[in-house]
């Protein structure tokens, strides 16, 4: 886990409501996609607090924009899970 993007993969952890809301979460270019359990639980401004350009919700599935280093952050993530 890189130092400097621990907190900003643990705001967005906290954002999408927790890992027992996640039920997935993938990288896809320079978007995190997520399958959660519970889309009231998601926090946009928190996202976009943690450095999301863009958030998207449809249903269960959010998508979270954070640009080119998604995979760093979907990394750090899969270790914060």
């Amino acid at each position: 886990m890189r130092p400097q993007s621990k907190d900003q993969a643990a705001a967005i952890l906290a954002a999408l409501g927790g890992v027992d809301n996640i039920d997935e979460i993938e990288p896809c270019t320079t978007r995190l996609r997520s399958l959660v359990r519970d889309a009231s639980r998601v926090d946009a401004a928190g996202l976009r607090a943690a450095g999301a350009f863009g958030v998207m919700i449809s249903g269960r599935v959010v998508q979270v924009v954070v640009g080119p280093h998604v995979d760093l952050i979907a990394t750090d993530l899969d270790e914060l899970m």
